[in-house]
């Protein structure tokens, strides 16, 4: 008989992005409603590269946190060619930085400003891997002759596998994975201990056919971009694994509808309206409901040497509409991931 209601203790989001002013203080309370800590993303504008500006973006978070919520933001530095390794050392042991996050320059959202090649930030690199710094990685070439459906795959080969071997003790969070080759390239180095994986709950129901179904549909447009059914299926497996390199990171990206609908839209899927209910989702269709508590709630935080939060939150199995429109202070809306739509999970709170 199929479980009509899950405990488990209370998740963390390994990647999120929060942007700031009007849009933070209109997604944050979804995030804060539901995760008790959460990795945030600095490609703001300007991006956050110093300490000084990650404790400030920090600040402004707090502030926006809605009582009682009991949420923690960990920050990130956004690293650049000119990056300074003395303020990210600093940062990281004044309690600022959990991890620093790699944009190939141009890969993603504002992210002119990131490495224009990863051997420039080399020394950066080595100070992370000396004080046990995790890097955050945007796995995706930017370079405009590698077709977009394989940008994952060549910088597996070309970046990623290089930098491993130039520094075997760094520890690296391949984030958002979408491909059968990254499940199998984490999976190759997990015996390390130093090698993780996020996986976004848009491209565990999602494959690159959904993106056309009827039409182009812009608000499926994420980077890295959906793959074929094949790499969501792997995506699948490894979510549903139960081991230990893959964890919970949604990648929740808010656009407003203009920005998203415009002639050239923005990149991102706004899931943290409905997170864990989009999860669960996945990993019933899956069969799976007994794995999600180790994806969502334990392998992150070993991964980041962190206590998995004691708290319990239950999920349960009712219908859960997906709000049509979050609606900015000045009138702007986001439109989450499935708007309008009745998923058959609801996320019920603490027990």
């Amino acid at each position: 008989m199929p479980a009509e209601r899950l405990i488990l203790r209370r998740p963390d989001d390994w990647h999120i992005h929060l942007r700031d002013d009007a849009m933070m203080k209109a997604v944050l309370p979804f995030t804060a409603r539901q995760f008790a800590r959460a990795i945030v993303m600095p490609n703001l504008k300007p991006p956050v590269v110093t300490a000084a500006a990650a404790a400030a973006y920090r600040a402004r978070i707090l502030d926006a946190v809605p009582a009682g919520t009991g949420f923690t933001p960990l920050m990130t530095a956004y690293l650049t060619d000119t990056t300074d390794p003395d303020d990210l050392e600093q940062g990281a042991r004044d309690g600022v930085f959990t991890a620093a996050k790699l944009y190939p320059a141009n890969a993603t959202t504002n992210s002119a400003h990131g490495v224009s090649d990863v051997r420039r930030i080399d020394a950066v690199l080595e100070r992370m891997e000396a004080i046990g710094l995790p890097l955050l990685v945007h796995g995706e070439v930017t370079d405009r002759h590698v077709d977009i459906f394989d940008r994952e795959a060549v910088f597996l080969e070309q970046v990623l596998a290089p930098l491993l071997d130039r520094f075997p003790r760094l520890k690296v969070v391949l984030e958002h994975v979408t491909t059968r080759d990254a499940v199998e390239f984490v999976r190759a180095g997990a015996a390390s201990g130093r090698l993780g994986a996020t996986i976004t709950a848009h491209h565990l129901l999602i494959n690159r056919s959904d993106i056309f179904a009827g039409g182009i549909r812009p608000h499926l447009y994420c980077l890295p971009i959906a793959k074929r059914e094949v790499h969501r299926q792997a995506l699948v497996e490894a979510a549903i694994s139960g081991e230990g390199p893959f964890f919970l990171g949604t990648d929740t990206a808010p656009h407003t509808v203009a920005a998203k609908e415009s002639a050239c839209g923005c990149a991102g899927c706004f899931t943290a309206a409905t997170a864990l209910e989009l999860y669960a989702l996945a990993f019933d269709e899956a069969g799976a409901l007994d794995r999600l508590e180790a994806f969502a709630s334990l392998n992150g935080p070993r991964f980041y040497g962190l206590p998995p939060n004691e708290e319990r939150v239950v999920l349960e199995r009712a219908p859960c509409t997906v709000p049509d429109v979050v609606l900015l202070a000045d009138g702007d809306g986001v439109l989450p991931f499935r708007s309008g739509e009745t998923l058959g999970w609801r996320y019920g709170g603490a027990v």
